[in-house]
């Protein structure tokens, strides 16, 4: 018990890992207070509750914690009781509400420059997370989106409003009426998930390795109805300017615990199997875990535990699925692990969460 409380201390989800925290540019933030208004919610207990101001929101160059964001966006939720708030919050995002980064891609040639150039500034936007444009085997192609920073757990409301954010600069390229052929999301289907469908007007696949927009390539060949070089420039040269002090570093541990989480699902990762999809060898990453106090066991403890928190206070979610989701092979085994952790049962552990 005592090494897992270690553990739990360890990746705490209000401690930063590593030299500084991630953070993101306020403008994502931008038209977040009347959103609020318009769902009833108040908005100086939900920005107090996320550690920041409503002053703060929209703010083109201030850089706030991607954690506080995160958390105001899972606040809102919980505080309005409309689950889907980031969902519709990101449907009716403009790209040019983006700020600097946004406009990077909007003045951009083509649909595809766009995309690239929202690839290639993403970190002076937001840090300690991935954007990538990429062919699949059967041709398609992925527009990918994840946070990396294995501290910040619940991050369902990020993931669908930034997907909506992405899905409006294809919009503005292809119309109002352009639809991707599929959506992914990487945390559980919630309930009434049809209106994940019907924002996108696509399938929309859940418990996915990654969040992505899915479509067709020869959509990259279209120009963009707002091309502007000399602007384009202007705020590439902006963006790096401001970013030019900012420390991108990840820990190795940071990036073992983003792979573990993403392959939980396919059964728990072996530690050679994480250093494969890091290209480091497994004496690498032990060493690095020894100099952070941990074990490469303790690790795969403390996320799956930190997932089991998130979940376990989703309602819907059946205590099967959330042992599928954590690598267990059968529900005995993660009733067991939640004893251990805690020294109740899984449905206690609910219903105590849910309760406070």
């Amino acid at each position: 018990m005592g090494d897992i409380l270690h553990a739990v201390k360890f990746a705490s989800p209000n401690s930063s890992v590593g030299p500084s925290a991630p953070v993101i540019l306020a403008s994502a933030a931008t038209g977040i207070v009347d959103h609020i208004c318009d769902q009833g919610g108040d908005i100086d207990s939900i920005f107090g509750n996320s550690g920041l101001a409503p002053s703060m929101a929209g703010e083109t160059t201030l850089q706030l914690k991607l954690s506080s964001f995160c958390r105001l966006f899972e606040e809102a939720a919980r505080r309005t009781e409309n689950q889907n708030f980031g969902l519709w919050f990101g449907n009716q995002f403009k790209p040019q509400d983006l700020g600097l980064w946004g406009y990077v891609g909007v003045t951009s040639p083509t649909l595809g420059a766009a995309l690239e150039n929202l690839v290639s500034y993403f970190p002076y936007h937001q840090g300690n997370s991935m954007l990538n444009l990429r062919s699949r085997n059967d041709g398609m192609m992925m527009f990918e989106y994840q946070i990396t920073a294995p501290e910040i757990v619940e991050r369902r409301q990020d993931a669908e409003l930034s997907l909506g954010m992405f899905l409006n600069v294809f919009r503005e390229c292809l119309g109002q009426d352009w639809t991707p052929e599929e959506v992914y999301f990487e945390h559980p289907k919630p309930e009434a998930a049809q209106a994940h469908e019907n924002a996108f007007g696509a399938a929309a696949y859940f418990s996915q390795p990654v969040n992505a927009l899915v479509f067709k390539p020869e959509i990259l060949d279209h120009p963009m109805p707002n091309c502007d070089i000399a602007l384009m420039t202007m705020m590439q040269t902006c963006l790096a300017q401001l970013g030019s002090g900012r420390d991108g570093f990840e820990s190795v541990t940071d990036r073992v615990r983003s792979v573990i989480r993403m392959k939980l699902p396919e059964g728990c990762p072996s530690l050679e199997i994480v250093g494969e999809a890091l290209q480091l060898s497994s004496a690498s990453i032990q060493r690095e875990l020894s100099l952070a106090g941990l074990t490469y066991k303790e690790l795969i403890q403390v996320t799956r535990y930190d997932l089991a928190h998130a979940y376990l206070k989703q309602r819907h979610l059946p205590l099967s699925e959330i042992a599928f989701l954590l690598g267990y092979s059968e529900l005995s085994a993660f009733s067991r692990a939640v004893r251990r952790w805690t020294g109740e049962s899984p449905r206690a552990m609910r219903s105590r969460l849910i309760g406070s």
